[in-house]
């Protein structure tokens, strides 16, 4: 098996472990965790964090189906990313929630507790807008992409 095949296969994989919904909904809380590690100056719980959403795609087994609804959005995350328009106003709610995000940490590093949890609350509430737009559109266009 040549390299780069290998290395396609293990991307494939990844992508299908971490379709798993556990993997999805395990992720939701890595932000909170990482802006209170940032807050506390807590190292051992920011490598925790960080180390965790590095394995997290492949901790879990694959999916059988497409049922849940966080299966869907990490399928259609990558039709998205292999099919999508990059230009799509959706792209928006990225930017926000890179700004947030941003700002929370700002928050989190001058320990103003208020404005690290609104903040951090607006990107998550950014990233769940995006990828809801996902999943709609894993559900609309998964048919029309032909399987590799």
């Amino acid at each position: 098996m040549s390299h780069p095949s290998r290395l396609a296969a293990v991307r494939e994989a990844a992508w299908e472990r971490h379709a798993n919904p556990k993997s999805g909904w395990s992720r939701v809380a890595s932000l909170p965790l990482l802006m209170l590690a940032i807050y506390r100056r807590d190292e051992r719980l920011l490598v925790g964090t960080v180390l965790f959403v590095v394995l997290n795609p492949v901790l879990f087994q694959p999916p059988t189906d497409d049922d849940a609804w966080m299966t869907r959005v990490v399928y259609g995350e990558r039709l998205w990313l292999e099919h999508g328009d990059r230009r799509h106003p959706i792209q928006l709610l990225n930017v926000c929630n890179a700004a947030c995000t941003i700002y929370a940490v700002r928050a989190a590093v001058r320990r103003q507790p208020v404005r690290t949890a609104l903040a951090t609350a607006g990107a998550m509430a950014l990233k769940f807008l995006f990828v809801a737009f996902i999943a709609d559109y894993y559900d609309r266009h998964a048919a029309d992409v032909t399987p590799e």
